[in-house]
């Protein structure tokens, strides 16, 4: 009787075994930060919307209706690769090389925190990348709120594909970082 399943099992087994391999993603700032010193500017924490909270990257396939795609991943924490970028993004506008990612050690070289709420990142069947991010600006030390918007766009896809994906989102960190910016000055 036990030979009747070995053919199921290996079949099973190298079913199992046949999954493609993964390719792993990370977003991109416009270039480095500014080296040296500036006024110091804190990123974070950054809150991440719970569909987008995880390593896979997520696309809409309709207005209420979300594929997570298995075999395409974050190389590391998303919340994380969102703070890094919109630092080196926003370092680069307002001219400063003393940009911090939450967590850091004391306040006392920050003059502004910015928190952020990513609602919605992901890409979509139309051929777009979508964000929603609320951002809000504090003076330290006093934590006083000087700044408060919510930042919504999309950015055409320039081909096919997951790498085309995270670059547009990688494009649309990029403007974020602009409204920051914008909105400190």
């Amino acid at each position: 009787m036990i030979p009747r399943f070995l053919p199921l099992l290996a079949v099973l087994l190298l079913t199992g075994c046949g999954a493609g391999p993964k390719s792993f993603y990370v977003l991109t700032a416009d270039g480095p930060a500014p080296s040296g010193g500036g006024s110091g500017i804190g990123i974070g924490p950054v809150n991440l919307a719970e569909y987008i909270d995880r390593p896979n990257l997520v696309i809409a396939q309709s207005a209420n209706q979300l594929a997570v795609i298995e075999d395409h991943r974050w190389a590391g924490d998303l919340s994380a690769s969102i703070a890094r970028v919109t630092a080196a993004n926003l370092g680069r506008r307002l001219h400063t090389g003393n940009v911090r990612t939450y967590p850091w050690r004391n306040d006392t070289e920050i003059s502004h925190q910015i928190t952020l709420d990513i609602r919605q990142l992901h890409g979509g069947g139309d051929g777009y990348a979508v964000i929603e991010a609320g951002w809000r600006a504090y003076s330290l030390p006093d934590r006083k709120l000087t700044a408060s918007r919510t930042f919504v766009d999309r950015e055409a896809l320039g081909a096919d594909g997951y790498p085309a994906l995270v670059a547009a989102q990688s494009r649309l960190l990029s403007r974020l970082a602009a409204d920051i910016a914008a909105g400190l000055r």
